[in-house]
């Protein structure tokens, strides 16, 4: 692993943003290493979505009173803010969606219509569920074919095999900028030149990226990027498509419906502008609102700083367990970001789970959505430890201690 320079990094002040850390579970204080399945939440995006329906909640592009104005100039400020937050080109490249999965059935079904029989679609090995069935499902309305980049034990992509797949056939290309289950980060910018050499578009699903490192989708050029609002300190039910302008020009509408209209008539109708154009019905407002107030949060630490903390907690954690007997670590790539997916021998990883949460310990245990991984492996599942940037190494000693404990208890 990279080894990273200590920072400056007031934890305490951090955790204190966070009411749920003040919590107690089976009467001991709550240690939350979910941060992969889903982030907490700081007090100021709590408090936005009470503010939004206590004192401007109204529908938002559609009224002239002050109400509606407000609602709209702030619903439209968190699109700026993903805008820049992302390093997207327009404003007008923001889809508000409700989440990555949604955000990867649009440009699914998109395709439904520029695809024929005998194109192919490349995924990668480590895909969550979300960015593997969609594209199976166009696979079969479309005849095209499935290929997946294998990887290797460490966790890795494996890169020449990649290479091997890509040809005149091969049309679109989705991998995720870092997995979940092992918290290898794929090399995207280098994933996503390679099969611009065949004029295939890309997709990379960011769920797991946005919220630990900086995104810049112009400096990757990639042709879409999806994330979700709740792994990002942000409310469930939001998140965000990006696409190149002349892509999204190229899809037709997800659903049809309010506000994605320019003009209807019952001989015909003519579809809104970007981003309008997917955007039927009314949105999620206080959500798009309260994930714009979770993106000033995040900058108002530093995604540098977010980044190089969370390295921190990664490599003692990686060291404390390896110290256990019999504990083996799943993605030892040295490209990783601050998940550890491990099991003990001989013993199933949510019996481990169990005694975690009775010691107050929030981890994963199972397939994570990602059974791909575990059928490579040859495993059921694994435990698995998420940490964010208000997670502490005295949490991670207390993980350590009840892994221990566990394993005196179940071998």
């Amino acid at each position: 692993m990279n080894q990273t320079a200590k920072i400056p990094f007031d934890v305490t002040a951090i955790r204190k943003d966070f009411p749920i850390l003040k919590r107690e579970v089976n009467g001991y204080p709550l240690v939350y290493f979910d941060n992969a399945a889903t982030s907490q939440k700081p007090q100021v995006v709590i408090d936005s979505i009470v503010d939004y329906y206590s004192n401007y909640n109204a529908n938002i592009h559609r009224g002239v009173h002050a109400l509606s104005q407000e609602a709209t100039d702030a619903y439209e400020a968190a699109r700026k803010k993903i805008q820049k937050y992302i390093g997207a080109e327009k404003q007008h490249e923001v889809i508000f969606t409700s989440g990555t999965t949604h955000s990867i059935n649009i440009v699914a079904n998109g395709f439904s219509n520029l695809l024929q029989e005998g194109d192919e679609i490349v995924v990668s090995a480590m895909e969550h569920h979300s960015n593997i069935v969609p594209w199976q499902m166009l696979c079969q309305r479309t005849g095209a074919v499935l290929k997946v980049i294998p990887m290797n034990e460490e966790g890795a992509l494996q890169m020449q095999q990649y290479k091997s797949l890509l040809n005149s056939k091969t049309k679109l290309v989705f991998v995720n900028h870092i997995s979940n289950a092992l918290g290898t980060i794929n090399p995207v910018k280098e994933i996503i030149a390679l099969a611009h050499q065949h004029g295939a578009a890309v997709l990379i699903d960011g769920a797991q990226a946005c919220a630990h490192q900086q995104v810049d989708v112009q400096d990757l050029d990639a042709d879409f990027y999806v994330s979700s609002a709740h792994k990002m300190c942000g409310p469930t039910g939001i998140g965000f498509l990006y696409g190149k302008e002349s892509w999204l020009n190229k899809l037709p509408p997800y659903q049809g419906g309010g506000e994605m209209i320019k003009e209807v008539s019952f001989e015909k109708t003519t579809y809104a502008e970007l981003p309008h154009k997917f955007e039927a019905g009314t949105p999620n407002v206080s959500g798009g609102i309260a994930f714009g107030i979770a993106i000033d949060y995040l900058n108002s630490i530093g995604l540098e700083a977010i980044a190089a903390y969370e390295q921190q907690l990664l490599e003692y954690a990686t060291k404390q367990l390896l110290e256990i007997p019999g504990l083996r670590i799943y993605g030892t790539s040295a490209d990783k970001t601050s998940v550890i997916s491990f099991n003990l021998e001989g013993v199933h990883p949510y019996d481990v789970g169990t005694i975690l949460d009775k010691l107050g310990i929030a981890v994963r245990t199972g397939h994570h959505c990602a059974q791909p991984i575990m059928d490579f492996y040859q495993i059921p599942g694994t435990v698995r430890a998420s940490f964010s940037f208000y997670n502490t190494t005295e949490e991670i000693d207390r993980l350590v201690a009840g892994v221990k404990r566990a394993q005196q208890m179940l071998s």
